[in-house]
């Protein structure tokens, strides 16, 4: 018997809690996990479990929606042009052969530059600098423009040493002070010490047994492309679910997986990228928009070794994972279960948490059902 649902939908919804409902009480006892949903800047669906209503967890890749969105907001600005080179903004960036990367090939994962040949210790991981100074030796692993794939732990570091140039200040920085502060975000690069007890008011994040047991298996081989751009090719990589669970990288994070957030705050996040939310006016212009959502990478990415799709950073969230949303939606999946977007055709801003890691990995399987039900009555709303 699955955990209680607390929270409240607004009319029209009630097949969304109905959903959520359902999943939960064919889970395990112990989930734990959060759905929000916002259409036209208005919060339509707020549910949880059990005593999760306030909770912060780590949203792992999600995380890379926030860095996304400030690089958007400066390329609005005119402070980031898309296709100056990275060496404008960034001159130690050219060496081994990187002098003609653009900031739109760093941005949509082309660049090549996944990892390190000797990979990073878990002090590196937590700290975007360091990345980046790591970064800029080395060579690429394929040559930068031909292919794209994931990035997966270090396009944050790379689009912050990008961001740390052109204004002079960090990354996190320009998040806290233009999209985090302003909406009182429960969604932080960098956790203060005042808000760690809602992230320690939950059991530490864990993989489901079904996924501890495929992280166990080790399905990348030591030297592949994969293992690099997971960093599972040091001597001791440490479990996945250790990134979020330590309070360095909490206190620090780091632009590509270390965000701490509520399904609150993801949701209201990308409410306020594309809607008048709390008064104020979208963050996002609808060219902006447009183009963020814009795919510029897809096909077999090289990383993963799937069929991925890649806008302007983010991923591009109708495909593959979710066709029936409008051409344009753009967010970011997490190795934690968590997903979260925007679809601009429908008005629609959604996000999800969860505190364990979900097998096979990624946005967890829930989320099919539960994005369709939430579009659903998102489009009836219209």
């Amino acid at each position: 018997m699955g955990q209680e649902i607390h929270g409240a939908v607004a009319d029209g919804f009630e097949a969304v809690r109905e959903e959520f409902a359902a999943f939960v009480a064919a889970e395990r006892p112990d989930y734990e996990g959060q759905l929000c949903a916002y259409v036209h800047g208005r919060r339509v669906v707020d549910l949880w479990t059990g005593n999760a209503a306030d909770s912060l967890y780590g949203v792992f890749s999600s995380t890379m929606g926030a860095a996304h969105l400030v690089a958007a907001l400066l390329v609005q600005d005119g402070t980031l042009e898309l296709d100056r080179k990275v060496t404008y903004y960034w001159p130690e960036f050219g060496a081994e052969g990187k002098g003609a990367v653009t900031l739109r090939d760093l941005l949509t994962h082309r660049a090549g530059l996944i990892g390190i040949d000797a990979g990073f210790s878990a002090e590196e991981l937590a700290d975007d600098r360091a990345i980046a100074e790591r970064l800029a030796d080395q060579k690429p692993y394929w040559r930068p423009g031909t292919a794209f794939g994931y990035h997966a732990l270090v396009i944050g570091a790379l689009a912050g040493e990008v961001v740390r140039r052109a204004t002079g200040h960090t990354l996190q920085e320009v998040y806290e002070e233009r999209v985090r502060a302003p909406y009182a975000l429960d969604f932080f690069l960098g956790l203060p010490e005042s808000e760690e007890p809602r992230f320690r008011s939950v059991q530490p994040m864990t993989p489901t047994p079904e996924q501890r047991a495929l992280l166990d298996a080790q399905p990348y081989g030591p030297h592949t492309l994969a293992s690099i751009a997971f960093n599972t090719h040091v001597p001791e990589p440490g479990p996945p679910e250790g990134h979020a669970n330590s309070r360095l990288v909490r206190a620090k994070g780091p632009a590509s997986a270390g965000g701490v957030a509520s399904a609150r705050g993801l949701a209201k996040m990308y409410a306020a990228a594309i809607s008048e939310v709390d008064d104020r006016p979208p963050l996002l212009k609808p060219d902006t928009v447009a183009e963020v959502g814009q795919i510029h990478s897809v096909g077999y990415d090289l990383v993963t070794r799937t069929h991925r799709a890649f806008g302007l950073g983010f991923q591009a969230t109708s495909d593959p994972w979710y066709p029936f949303l409008g051409a344009g939606a753009f967010g970011h999946g997490g190795a934690g279960g968590t997903q979260a977007f925007a679809d601009p055709r429908s008005g629609l801003a959604y996000g999800y948490t969860r505190r364990r890691m979900a097998y096979p990995g990624g946005a967890a399987p829930e989320n099919g059902p539960l994005v369709s039900a939430v579009h659903r009555a998102a489009l009836e709303m219209n």
